[in-house]
């Protein structure tokens, strides 16, 4: 009875172990680097996310996502054991090939730990299992990705400099000032490499891609229901990030853009400035979520058309992240003109968004 006694309070000792306290997002800060392109494991939600447009030999276009996630867990880390999940390493990875008809994708998800999967600190060396994401000493990402459904082997070479988004990285999501994350871009990545899905084989491909990397604690509203996000690399070397959190009645929470043209000069667009239009919807077999594929953006005086490569282009990684999202290759047009490629993400469609 009384070692009966004694693993009780035990048990009750370790249930009222201190949940993490997670750092907070503060205006203020000045993104250092290298060191703000590593891991920081003291904020709960953190993504490397990389997403581009690629050629064919024949020509053909394809759209690719690789992202990689952190998430700092409830787990006392006064616990001593290497075994303790405090951090959580998940990945999403996706082609998108017209000739399917809809994405190529996988998912994986594993605690940090024994050097198999991990996240690093001051500097981007990301790994899960044999997914990898590293970043050079001289700016080229190598990002390697194989399984049964699709391969992706990418050298992303940058042609300028970061963007930071938002007041200097600090970047608003809310109403509410710790509602943010702090948040840099690299846009207008070269892109080399071999890609390649599920019963084709892997090709040379060559094309630009976006790279966004984000760490936050406290990013959304409790009434946000999710965002519409678009990344995209104009013709003329320029930059053009936008997005709106949307509330869980409608309407828009929040927004922000910044256009980055290719002298190096930044453009910001406040929450009043940005809008997001449905022109077509697209309603999904599988989860019947309802995506707005098609939108005209206005950011400021000028408006932005944006179009799908192909409407079926959801991703379900309720395996990992437990999320369900449209994540598209799309091309853009400004004022009716051509203007180049990028990426939209719409998330809280088919249930509201959580981190």
């Amino acid at each position: 009875m009384r070692f009966f006694l004694a693993l009780l309070l035990l048990l009750a000792q370790c249930a009222q172990a201190a949940a993490p306290v997670f750092a907070p997002v503060t205006p203020g800060r000045t993104l250092s680097f290298p060191a703000d392109f590593g891991a920081h494991p003291e904020f709960k939600t953190e993504w490397w996310y990389v997403t581009g447009w690629l050629t064919k030999p024949d020509g053909k276009p394809l759209g690719f996502q690789v992202t990689f996630f952190r998430s700092r867990t409830a787990a006392d880390d006064a616990n001593p054991s290497a075994f303790a999940a405090k951090q959580l390493i998940m990945a999403h990875a996706a082609i998108s090939d017209p000739s399917l008809g809809k994405l190529a994708h996988d998912q994986r998800s594993g605690r940090e730990g024994f050097g198999i999967n991990y996240a690093k600190s001051r500097i981007t060396d990301l790994k899960l299992g044999d997914w990898r994401m590293v970043r050079g000493a001289d700016g080229v990402y190598t990002v390697a990705v194989k399984s049964s459904e699709l391969t992706l082997e990418l050298k992303l070479a940058p042609s300028g400099t970061v963007m930071a988004q938002g007041d200097a990285g600090y970047s608003r999501k809310g109403p509410h000032p710790a509602q943010a994350s702090y948040y840099y871009s690299e846009p207008q990545l070269r892109v080399s490499g071999m890609a390649g899905r599920a019963g084709t084989a892997p090709v040379k491909v060559a094309g630009t891609a976006w790279l966004d990397h984000e760490w936050s604690s406290q990013a959304l509203d409790p009434d946000a229901a999710g965002w519409d996000w678009i990344g995209a690399n104009l013709d003329d070397g320029s930059a053009l990030m936008a997005f709106q959190v949307r509330g869980k009645q409608g309407g828009k929470l929040w927004a922000h853009a910044a256009l980055r043209d290719a002298s190096g000069k930044v453009t910001q667009y406040s929450p009043d400035q940005v809008r997001f239009t449905p022109q077509a919807r697209w309603k999904s077999p599988r989860t019947n979520a309802v995506y707005p594929v098609a939108a005209t953006l206005v950011t400021g005086a000028a408006s932005w058309s944006i179009k799908p490569l192909q409407e079926d282009q959801e991703l379900d990684a309720r395996r990992s992240t437990g999320a369900v999202y449209w994540e598209g290759a799309v091309t853009i047009e400004r004022n009716g003109a051509p203007a180049g490629h990028g990426y939209l993400e719409l998330t809280g469609y088919e249930r509201p968004m959580t981190l």
